[in-house]
C-alpha cells in the first residue's frame, strides 16, 4: 500500500508539473485585450520591445515557481509521513526529555529545518531568476542572511501555534479546533501590531524621509485620511532590488507610512503622492480589519474541516501514514498538509477580495489627489521596474494576483479621466 501510494503521488506531481509547464509556457497567452490595444494600458505604448519580452518571460517563470511550490510542499509532507520520517523526528525529540514541553520544540525544529533545506533549491532558483532579470540586486550573502532571519522569525509563531495545537488536541479531542481557532485571533492581532515596529526593522534600515517638504505633503494627505501618523519612513532597499514599493502598515498607534528609497528615486513627486494616497485608501477603508475579519471567519470553517479530515484519515489510513494517534506530535505533517491545501484552495477568494479593495483604493487616491494622470504614469513606472505582467492567465490571476492586472488598473484610471471630460 505504501509503495502504491508513493508511486501515485510521484506520478500525480509529475503530471501536474508538466501540465502547468505546458499551460504557462506553450498554451496560455492572455496578451492585451483587443479593446485596449494602443491605449495607455497597452505596455507597447510605454515599454520597449525588450522590456515587454523580459516581463513576459519573467512572469512565466515566476508564475511556474509559485504554482509549483505549494504542491511540492504537500508532496514533501506526504512522504515525511509515508516513509516514517515523522516518527523518527518524534523519537529524536523524546530522547532529551519525556516532557512534551521539551519534545515539541525539538520536533518542530527538526521538521522546520528539514522542510527549509528541501525547499531551499526552489527558493534559490527563484532568487537567481530575479537577479538575472534585474529585479533583485541582492548578493548571495544578503539573500542567505535574510532567508535565515526569516526562518528564525517564522519559527517563533510556528512553535507557539504548534504548542497550542497539541495542548488542545490532548485536552479536548473533539473541540480542539475551536479553541485553537479562538486563540489565533489575539495572536494574529498581536503580530499585526508589532510587525511595523519590531519585525520589519530586522530586515531593513528604516529612517525618517530626508525630503521634508515631501513629507509634509504626505502627512497632509494622511491627515485628510485620518491616519494617526506624524512622520514618514524611508526604508533602504536600493542595495537589494530595483523594484519599487510603498505602504501603510500596522494597526492602532503603530501605524506607519513607509516608502522604499527606490520609489523616492524613480517617481516624481506627483506620482509618489498618488501612490501614497492609494495606500492611505486601504487605511481609510479599514481594509486590514476587514481582511482580518474575513480570515477569522474562513479559518473557523477550515479548522473545523481539518479536525474532521484528520480524524477520518488517521482512523482509516493511520498505519499507512505511520500515525498511531492524533495527539502524537508525529501527526503534525498531516495537519500542515491539510491546512496548506485548504488555505490554498480558498486563496482565489482572498485574491478576489484584495483586487476589489485595490480598485477602491485607486479610486480613493483619485479623489484625494485629483491627478489621474499621475496614477497612470505611476502604474506604468511600476510595471517597468517590477517587470509586471500586463494581463496574466486566468489561473494565475485567481491564485496569485492580490492586485488587479496592469491593464485593468490603468484602464480604470483612463475611464475616470474620460468621465470627467464628458
Amino acid at each position: 500500500m505504501k509503495v502504491k501510494w508513493g508511486l501515485q503521488a510521484i506520478l500525480l506531481f509529475g503530471v501536474y508539473a508538466f501540465a502547468l509547464y505546458v499551460y504557462l509556457f506553450h498554451y496560455e497567452s492572455s496578451g492585451v485585450p483587443a479593446a485596449l490595444q494602443g491605449t495607455v494600458a497597452d505596455p507597447s505604448t510605454f515599454m520597449t520591445e525588450r522590456e515587454i519580452v523580459l516581463s513576459e518571460n519573467y512572469s512565466k517563470i515566476r508564475n511556474f515557481i509559485f504554482l509549483l511550490t505549494k504542491p511540492l510542499e504537500w508532496f514533501i509532507y506526504f512522504f515525511v509521513l509515508l516513509i516514517g520520517l515523522s516518527k523518527v523526528f518524534e523519537r529524536w525529540s523524546s530522547r532529551p526529555s519525556k516532557w512534551a514541553i521539551i519534545q515539541i520544540p525539538i520536533y518542530v525544529f527538526f521538521l522546520s529545518v528539514f522542510m527549509f533545506l528541501l525547499m531551499l533549491p526552489i527558493r534559490y532558483f527563484s532568487y537567481i531568476v530575479s537577479v538575472n532579470y534585474g529585479v533583485s540586486i541582492q548578493s548571495v550573502p544578503q539573500w542567505l542572511t535574510n532567508l535565515a532571519l526569516d526562518f528564525c522569525i517564522d519559527f517563533i509563531p510556528t512553535l507557539l501555534m504548534v504548542g497550542i495545537l497539541y495542548f488542545f488536541i490532548r485536552k479536548a479531542r473533539e473541540r480542539w479546533w475551536f479553541y485553537v481557532w479562538l486563540l489565533t485571533i489575539p495572536i494574529t492581532l498581536f503580530f499585526a501590531y508589532i510587525q511595523p515596529v519590531i519585525i520589519e526593522p530586522l530586515f531593513n534600515d528604516f529612517s525618517s524621509i530626508e525630503n521634508k517638504e515631501l513629507e509634509q505633503k504626505i502627512l497632509a494627505l494622511a491627515e485628510e485620511a485620518d491616519i494617526p501618523a506624524d512622520r514618514v519612513y524611508e526604508v533602504k532597499m536600493a542595495d537589494q532590488t530595483n523594484a519599487m514599493n510603498a505602504y501603510v502598515s500596522g494597526i492602532g498607534k503603530n501605524t506607519q507610512i513607509v516608502l522604499w528609497d527606490t520609489t523616492l528615486a524613480n517617481l516624481s513627486e506627483e506620482e509618489i503622492l498618488f501612490i501614497m494616497a492609494h495606500e492611505m485608501g486601504h487605511y481609510a477603508h479599514k481594509d486590514i480589519y476587514k481582511d482580518l475579519t474575513i480570515d477569522f471567519v474562513i479559518s473557523f470553517f477550515i479548522y473545523w474541516l481539518i479536525a474532521k479530515l484528520m480524524k477520518n484519515i488517521i482512523h482509516k489510513n493511520g498505519p499507512v501514514l505511520n500515525i498511531k494517534r492524533m495527539e502524537g506530535i508525529h501527526s503534525l505533517p498531516l495537519y500542515l498538509l491539510l491546512s496548506s491545501i485548504l488555505f490554498f484552495a480558498v486563496s482565489p477568494l482572498y485574491t478576489a477580495i484584495s483586487r476589489h479593495q485595490e480598485i477602491k483604493a485607486d479610486n480613493y487616491a483619485i479623489e484625494l489627489v485629483e491627478d489621474e494622470g499621475a496614477g497612470i504614469s505611476t502604474f506604468q513606472a511600476l510595471a517597468k521596474s517590477n517587470l509586471n505582467e500586463a494581463n496574466p492567465p486566468l489561473i494565475v490571476k485567481w491564485f496569485r494576483y492580490s492586485h488587479p492586472p496592469l491593464v485593468d488598473r490603468i484602464n480604470n484610471l483612463e475611464n475616470e479621466i474620460r468621465e470627467k471630460h464628458e
